[in-house]
C-alpha cells in the first residue's frame, strides 16, 4: 500500500467516476459499467433539480436565465421598426444554449447532454435551463460530487483485483484517477520487475536488495545515517530483504505529510523484509536529522500512516541519531508502528514537542 501526492492534476468526483466508468467497460471488466455510472449520475440529478424545483428560487433563477432583457430597434434611414419580441424570443434561445454549454464544462463529460437526451419527452429548453440552474446551485453540484466520490470508492474496491491483472500502463491509467482526488488516496503498492537510479561507479555494494545484479549484489550510494542504519538490520538474521526506497519513482514508497494545511509527499529511506516463524514482515525506517524544520509533521504523517495500515507493516520508525551516556553516538528509534508511541505522536504540534516523545519512548538500536 502507498499513496501519490501531488501526482496529477485534480479532478471533480463526477469526471473521476466517468472516467471509471469508462476504463472498466473499455478493458471489459464490466461491459454495461459506463451505462450504469451515467443513469446513476443522471439519476441524481434528477433528485437535486427536483429539489431545487421546490424551492421559491427555482423560477427566479430560470427567469435570469431566460427573461434576456434586450430591446432591439431596426433603424432603416428614418423609419424606426420595432422588432423587439421576435428578436428576443431568438437571443434568450441562444442565451440558453450558450449557458448550456457552460453548465456542460463544469459538469463534464457530456452529462448535461445527457440529462437533456434523458428528458426528450418534455420541451427542450426548459430541460437546459434546469441543467442551467443545476450547474450554478452549490448544494446541487456538492450532492453530485459527494455521491461520484462514494460511488467511485465503492467501484474502485470492488474491481481492484481486476485492475491489478491488466498490464501496466492501463493499471497507471486506474492509479491516475484514483489519486487525482482532492485528498491523497491509498493504491496498491507493485513493484516492476527492474528499477533504474543514479549511483557512482564506485558505489558500495550491499547484499539482500530485492533488486541484484548477477552477482547477487546492489550497488548504491547512501547517507551515513542510512548506511549504518542498514548496516545494523543486516546483521539480524531474521532480515532477509531490502529495498533502498528512491524519490520520487513511479515505484516509490510514498507516504503523505501536512505541512502547513498542505500535503506534501515524503519517501522513507529504506524498507525492510524479515521472516518471523513461517510470515514476512515489512518495516519502514527513516533515518532523519533533527534540525530539519519538517520534523513533527513527518513524525504525525508516520503516525496518521501507521494507524492506517499497522496490518501491513510492522516497524514503522523515525530514527536519530545521539550521543549515549557512554559517549559513543547510537541510534535511537521512535517506533509508531506501536500503538503507545503512536499516539504520543499523533498529539505533537512541534519539533519541541517530537524532541520530548523521543526522550520519553525511542529506543537504542
Amino acid at each position: 500500500m502507498t499513496y501519490r501526492v501531488n501526482a496529477v492534476r485534480k479532478q471533480s468526483n463526477l469526471r473521476r467516476l466517468m472516467g471509471l466508468g469508462r476504463g472498466l467497460t473499455h478493458d471489459r471488466i464490466d461491459e454495461t459499467l459506463q451505462d450504469q455510472v451515467t443513469n446513476k449520475i443522471i439519476g441524481k440529478m434528477t433528485g437535486e433539480i427536483q429539489r431545487i424545483r421546490s424551492s421559491a428560487e427555482f423560477s427566479q433563477r430560470a427567469r435570469e436565465i431566460t427573461g434576456v432583457a434586450l430591446e432591439a430597434v431596426a433603424i432603416r434611414g428614418a423609419v424606426m421598426l420595432d422588432e423587439r419580441e421576435r428578436y428576443t424570443i431568438e437571443a434568450a434561445s441562444a442565451d440558453i444554449d450558450r449557458r448550456f454549454q457552460q453548465a456542460g464544462r463544469l459538469l463534464g463529460n457530456g452529462l448535461h447532454v445527457a440529462y437533456w437526451k434523458a428528458q426528450g419527452n418534455r420541451d427542450a429548453d426548459a430541460v437546459k435551463v434546469e441543467a442551467i440552474v443545476l450547474s450554478q446551485d452549490h448544494s446541487g453540484m456538492q450532492g453530485l460530487e459527494n455521491l461520484a466520490e462514494a460511488e467511485f470508492d465503492n467501484l474502485y474496491e470492488q474491481h481492484k483485483w481486476s485492475i491489478v491483472d491488466l498490464k501496466e500502463m492501463r493499471r497507471r491509467h486506474y492509479e491516475k484517477l484514483r489519486v487525482a482526488a482532492a485528498d491523497p488516496q491509498d493504491i496498491s503498492w507493485l513493484l516492476p520487475e527492474s528499477i533504474d537510479f543514479k549511483r557512482s561507479p564506485d558505489a558500495p555494494s550491499f547484499a539482500k536488495h530485492l533488486y541484484a545484479d548477477e552477482k547477487g549484489k546492489f550497488q548504491v550510494n547512501l547517507g551515513a545515517w542510512e548506511q549504518d542504519v542498514l548496516e545494523e538490520e543486516l546483521h539480524d538474521p531474521a532480515v532477509v530483504a531490502w529495498l533502498r526506497n528512491v524519490d520520487r519513482k513511479p515505484w516509490s514508497l510514498e507516504i503523505p505529510y501536512r505541512d502547513s494545511g498542505t500535503y506534501k509527499p515524503m519517501f522513507p529511506d529504506l524498507v525492510i523484509v524479515r521472516q518471523v516463524n513461517n510470515s514476512f514482515r515489512f518495516d519502514i525506517l527513516e533515518p532523519h536529522d533533527p534540525s530539519r524544520d519538517d520534523n513533527a509533521a513527518k513524525a504525525v504523517g508516520l503516525a496518521e500512516f501507521a494507524e492506517k495500515h499497522w496490518r501491513l507493516f510492522d516497524r514503522i520508525q523515525l530514527i536519530r541519531k545521539k550521543k549515549a551516556p557512554d559517549g559513543r553516538d547510537h541510534y535511537i528509534r521512535l517506533d509508531v508502528g506501536k500503538e503507545p508511541v503512536r499516539k504520543k505522536v499523533l498529539r505533537i504540534t512541534s519539533n519541541d514537542a517530537l524532541d520530548q516523545v523521543f526522550d520519553d519512548a525511542a529506543k537504542v538500536s
